[in-house]
């Protein structure tokens, strides 16, 4: 199941090598982890349900409104360790991932399954090491997975 940990955020950025790659004010900072079981109706599935996903305030603050309806970005990382498994040992497994030749995949089509819904998507580089900056609003963090939706 494809599993997202979305952050509603006042600013977000994520760097590679230091250089700033994505950068968004206010929206949704979206970590995204692909298992090796996941296909592309997965991803599709979590996308469709985020772009619509209503996680800001309205004029009675209240969870009524979606990113697009604030003008929100989005900004997407990839981060197979959503997938680590601790049940044994002292170090996480993390064989659920999917291998990076699919996990690239399916992680591209995510972003731009979110562009088709007209929202200005950043994102980090898929297999890179990162340093990610998030000033979560709320804080609001939101665990969806594939299999629940």
């Amino acid at each position: 199941m494809v599993r997202v940990v979305a952050q509603l955020v006042r600013t977000a950025s994520v760097a590679v090598d230091g250089t700033v790659v994505g950068a968004i004010d206010r929206g949704l900072a979206l970590l995204v982890g692909i298992e090796e079981a996941d296909e592309a109706a997965d991803v599709d599935r979590v996308a469709d349900k985020i772009a619509v996903l209503r996680v800001f305030e309205d004029q009675d603050g209240k969870m009524n409104l979606s990113t697009s309806e604030i003008g929100g970005a989005m900004l997407v990382v990839s981060q197979f360790t959503l997938y680590a498994d601790v049940r044994k040992g002292r170090r996480p497994s993390f064989i659920r991932a999917a291998r990076p030749e699919k996990g690239s995949l399916l992680y591209e089509r995510f972003i731009e399954r979110l562009r088709t819904h007209g929202y200005d998507v950043m994102h980090g580089v898929f297999g890179a090491s990162m340093m990610v900056a998030i000033e979560n609003d709320g804080p609001v963090t939101i665990i969806l997975d594939s299999a629940d939706l």
